[in-house]
Protein backbone atom coordinates (compact mmCIF):
# COMPACT_ATOMS: atom_id res chain seq x y z
CA UNK A 1 0.00 0.00 0.00
CA UNK A 2 2.71 2.47 0.81
CA UNK A 3 4.40 1.97 -2.59
CA UNK A 4 1.01 3.51 -4.01
CA UNK A 5 1.71 7.36 -6.08
CA UNK A 6 -0.91 8.57 -4.08
CA UNK A 7 1.26 8.88 -0.85
CA UNK A 8 3.89 10.52 -2.69
CA UNK A 9 4.16 14.14 -3.92
CA UNK A 10 4.07 14.51 -7.64
CA UNK A 11 6.73 16.01 -9.70
CA UNK A 12 4.85 17.71 -12.15
CA UNK A 13 5.11 21.32 -12.90
CA UNK A 14 1.16 21.81 -12.48
CA UNK A 15 -1.09 21.78 -9.27
CA UNK A 16 -3.73 19.39 -8.90
CA UNK A 17 -6.16 20.63 -6.22
CA UNK A 18 -9.70 18.56 -5.39
CA UNK A 19 -12.94 18.89 -3.34
CA UNK A 20 -14.63 15.90 -2.02
CA UNK A 21 -17.61 15.37 -0.07
CA UNK A 22 -21.03 13.85 -0.37
CA UNK A 23 -24.08 15.89 -2.27
CA UNK A 24 -25.39 18.93 -1.01
CA UNK A 25 -22.20 19.76 0.73
CA UNK A 26 -21.48 23.00 -1.77
CA UNK A 27 -18.09 21.53 -3.34
CA UNK A 28 -19.14 22.22 -7.09
CA UNK A 29 -20.43 25.93 -6.24
CA UNK A 30 -16.98 26.35 -3.97
CA UNK A 31 -14.92 25.06 -7.03
CA UNK A 32 -17.08 26.88 -9.57
CA UNK A 33 -16.11 29.90 -7.99
CA UNK A 34 -12.77 29.33 -7.51
CA UNK A 35 -12.26 28.89 -10.98
CA UNK A 36 -13.14 31.84 -12.51
CA UNK A 37 -11.70 33.79 -9.67
CA UNK A 38 -7.98 31.90 -10.36
CA UNK A 39 -8.54 33.11 -14.30
CA UNK A 40 -9.34 36.51 -13.23
CA UNK A 41 -5.97 36.46 -12.08
CA UNK A 42 -4.82 35.22 -15.35
CA UNK A 43 -3.48 31.87 -14.40
CA UNK A 44 -4.05 28.70 -16.57
CA UNK A 45 -6.80 26.79 -15.04
CA UNK A 46 -8.66 23.22 -16.37
CA UNK A 47 -11.59 21.79 -14.48
CA UNK A 48 -12.70 18.02 -14.47
CA UNK A 49 -15.58 15.97 -12.57
CA UNK A 50 -16.47 12.43 -11.54
CA UNK A 51 -17.49 10.01 -14.11
CA UNK A 52 -17.04 11.75 -17.01
CA UNK A 53 -14.96 10.44 -19.37
CA UNK A 54 -16.45 10.34 -23.16
CA UNK A 55 -15.11 6.76 -23.36
CA UNK A 56 -17.07 5.50 -20.32
CA UNK A 57 -19.91 7.41 -19.11
CA UNK A 58 -22.30 7.03 -21.45
CA UNK A 59 -21.83 2.54 -20.83
CA UNK A 60 -22.23 3.77 -17.02
CA UNK A 61 -25.29 5.73 -17.48
CA UNK A 62 -26.99 2.82 -19.14
CA UNK A 63 -26.05 0.20 -16.80
CA UNK A 64 -27.23 2.40 -13.99
CA UNK A 65 -30.41 3.02 -15.63
CA UNK A 66 -31.09 -0.34 -15.30
CA UNK A 67 -29.94 -1.26 -11.63
CA UNK A 68 -27.73 -3.75 -12.91
CA UNK A 69 -23.99 -2.96 -11.37
CA UNK A 70 -22.83 -5.02 -8.54
CA UNK A 71 -20.92 -3.03 -6.21
CA UNK A 72 -17.60 -4.24 -7.49
CA UNK A 73 -18.70 -3.64 -11.35
CA UNK A 74 -19.95 -0.05 -10.26
CA UNK A 75 -16.38 0.26 -9.26
CA UNK A 76 -14.41 -1.13 -12.16
CA UNK A 77 -16.33 1.15 -14.03
CA UNK A 78 -15.36 3.84 -12.50
CA UNK A 79 -11.76 3.52 -12.39
CA UNK A 80 -11.57 3.07 -16.08
CA UNK A 81 -13.66 6.38 -16.25
CA UNK A 82 -11.13 7.98 -13.85
CA UNK A 83 -8.42 6.26 -15.25
CA UNK A 84 -8.86 7.67 -18.55
CA UNK A 85 -9.61 11.41 -17.44
CA UNK A 86 -6.19 11.13 -15.91
CA UNK A 87 -4.17 10.22 -18.95
CA UNK A 88 -6.38 12.47 -20.87
CA UNK A 89 -6.59 15.42 -19.38
CA UNK A 90 -4.92 15.81 -15.47
CA UNK A 91 -1.60 14.57 -16.12
CA UNK A 92 -1.08 16.73 -19.63
CA UNK A 93 -2.61 19.80 -18.04
CA UNK A 94 -0.22 19.19 -14.92
CA UNK A 95 2.56 18.48 -17.37
CA UNK A 96 1.94 22.12 -18.60
CA UNK A 97 1.79 23.81 -15.52
CA UNK A 98 -1.51 24.16 -15.33
CA UNK A 99 -3.81 24.52 -11.92
CA UNK A 100 -6.32 21.57 -12.45
CA UNK A 101 -9.32 21.61 -10.52
CA UNK A 102 -11.08 18.24 -9.71
CA UNK A 103 -14.80 17.65 -8.58
CA UNK A 104 -14.41 14.54 -6.94
CA UNK A 105 -10.91 12.34 -6.74
CA UNK A 106 -10.21 9.16 -6.06
CA UNK A 107 -11.41 9.59 -2.47
CA UNK A 108 -14.72 9.28 -4.12
CA UNK A 109 -14.63 5.65 -4.66
CA UNK A 110 -12.73 4.73 -2.03
CA UNK A 111 -15.88 6.38 0.20
CA UNK A 112 -18.41 5.40 -2.10
CA UNK A 113 -17.22 1.77 -2.95
CA UNK A 114 -16.02 0.25 0.42
CA UNK A 115 -19.65 2.14 2.07
CA UNK A 116 -20.86 -0.28 -0.30
CA UNK A 117 -18.89 -3.19 1.05
CA UNK A 118 -16.14 -3.42 -1.49
CA UNK A 119 -12.75 -4.30 0.30
CA UNK A 120 -11.06 -1.33 1.45
CA UNK A 121 -7.36 -2.53 -0.04
CA UNK A 122 -9.34 -4.04 -3.76
CA UNK A 123 -10.22 -0.44 -3.66
CA UNK A 124 -7.33 1.32 -2.84
CA UNK A 125 -4.65 -0.90 -4.96
CA UNK A 126 -7.10 -0.19 -8.15
CA UNK A 127 -6.82 3.22 -8.34
CA UNK A 128 -2.74 3.19 -6.80
CA UNK A 129 -1.82 4.90 -10.51
CA UNK A 130 -3.37 7.96 -9.26
CA UNK A 131 -1.05 11.31 -8.32
CA UNK A 132 -1.53 12.43 -5.52
CA UNK A 133 -3.18 16.01 -5.40
CA UNK A 134 -1.37 19.18 -3.89
CA UNK A 135 -4.64 20.01 -1.78
CA UNK A 136 -7.86 17.76 -1.12
CA UNK A 137 -10.50 19.67 0.71
CA UNK A 138 -13.39 17.31 2.30
CA UNK A 139 -16.80 19.07 2.95
CA UNK A 140 -18.85 17.51 5.90
CA UNK A 141 -22.19 17.98 6.04
CA UNK A 142 -24.64 15.51 7.58
CA UNK A 143 -26.88 13.04 5.61
CA UNK A 144 -29.88 14.56 6.73
CA UNK A 145 -29.72 17.99 5.44
CA UNK A 146 -27.64 16.64 2.39
CA UNK A 147 -30.74 14.72 1.51
CA UNK A 148 -33.09 18.16 2.53
CA UNK A 149 -31.06 20.36 -0.08
CA UNK A 150 -31.06 18.04 -2.30
CA UNK A 151 -34.90 17.37 -2.50
CA UNK A 152 -35.71 21.04 -2.86
CA UNK A 153 -34.55 20.17 -6.83
CA UNK A 154 -34.63 16.46 -7.05
CA UNK A 155 -35.39 13.20 -5.06
CA UNK A 156 -32.19 10.97 -4.51
CA UNK A 157 -31.37 8.86 -7.53
CA UNK A 158 -31.60 4.40 -7.04
CA UNK A 159 -27.32 4.56 -6.61
CA UNK A 160 -27.16 7.45 -4.69
CA UNK A 161 -29.63 6.54 -2.37
CA UNK A 162 -28.12 3.13 -1.76
CA UNK A 163 -30.93 1.08 -2.85
CA UNK A 164 -28.61 -1.46 -4.52
CA UNK A 165 -28.09 -2.12 -0.53
CA UNK A 166 -31.44 -2.83 0.59
CA UNK A 167 -31.05 -1.04 3.42
CA UNK A 168 -34.66 0.41 3.88
CA UNK A 169 -37.42 0.40 1.25
CA UNK A 170 -37.77 4.33 1.73
CA UNK A 171 -35.32 5.53 -0.53
CA UNK A 172 -35.05 8.67 1.55
CA UNK A 173 -34.22 6.25 4.92
CA UNK A 174 -31.59 4.27 2.29
CA UNK A 175 -30.40 7.55 1.44
CA UNK A 176 -29.57 8.78 4.84
CA UNK A 177 -27.93 5.35 5.97
CA UNK A 178 -26.29 4.38 3.21
CA UNK A 179 -24.66 8.20 3.05
CA UNK A 180 -23.82 8.32 6.38
CA UNK A 181 -21.97 5.38 5.92
CA UNK A 182 -19.91 7.28 3.14
CA UNK A 183 -19.11 10.44 5.63
CA UNK A 184 -17.60 7.53 7.95
CA UNK A 185 -14.98 6.24 5.44
CA UNK A 186 -14.19 10.18 4.73
CA UNK A 187 -13.93 10.82 8.30
CA UNK A 188 -10.97 8.11 8.56
CA UNK A 189 -9.62 9.48 5.04
CA UNK A 190 -8.81 12.81 6.65
CA UNK A 191 -6.08 10.73 8.59
CA UNK A 192 -5.07 8.96 6.01
CA UNK A 193 -4.48 11.00 2.87
CA UNK A 194 -4.47 14.04 4.47
CA UNK A 195 -7.84 15.51 3.41
CA UNK A 196 -8.54 19.17 4.86
CA UNK A 197 -11.90 18.77 6.48
CA UNK A 198 -14.47 21.99 6.14
CA UNK A 199 -17.41 22.60 7.63
CA UNK A 200 -20.00 22.77 5.05
CA UNK A 201 -23.04 24.05 7.09
CA UNK A 202 -20.96 27.49 6.79
CA UNK A 203 -21.80 30.42 4.64
CA UNK A 204 -20.93 29.93 0.47
CA UNK A 205 -18.92 33.76 1.14
CA UNK A 206 -16.77 32.30 4.37
CA UNK A 207 -16.13 28.84 2.64
CA UNK A 208 -14.69 30.58 -0.26
CA UNK A 209 -12.63 32.65 1.97
CA UNK A 210 -10.93 29.61 3.54
CA UNK A 211 -10.76 27.66 0.21
CA UNK A 212 -8.87 30.83 -1.04
CA UNK A 213 -6.07 31.16 2.11
CA UNK A 214 -6.06 27.71 1.42
CA UNK A 215 -5.05 27.83 -2.26
CA UNK A 216 -3.23 31.19 -2.29
CA UNK A 217 -0.83 29.34 0.47
CA UNK A 218 -0.37 26.61 -1.52
CA UNK A 219 0.37 28.52 -4.92
CA UNK A 220 2.96 31.08 -2.98
CA UNK A 221 4.96 27.37 -1.81
CA UNK A 222 4.86 26.88 -5.77
CA UNK A 223 5.93 30.51 -6.30
CA UNK A 224 2.61 31.78 -7.64
CA UNK A 225 1.83 34.70 -6.05
CA UNK A 226 -1.81 36.22 -6.25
Amino acid sequence: MSNMRLFKPHELPGTLICVEGIDGSGKSTQLAILRDWLKSKNLDVIFTEWNSSDLISQTTKKAKKKNLLSPRTFSLLHAVDFADRLEQIIIPAMKAGFIVLADRYVYTAFARDVARGVEKDWVRNMYGFAIKPDLALYYSISAEISLERICSNRAPSFYEAGMDLKLSNNPYKSYVIFQNRVNEEYMNMVDEFGLVKIDANNTIHSKQVLLRQHVTELLSKKGINI
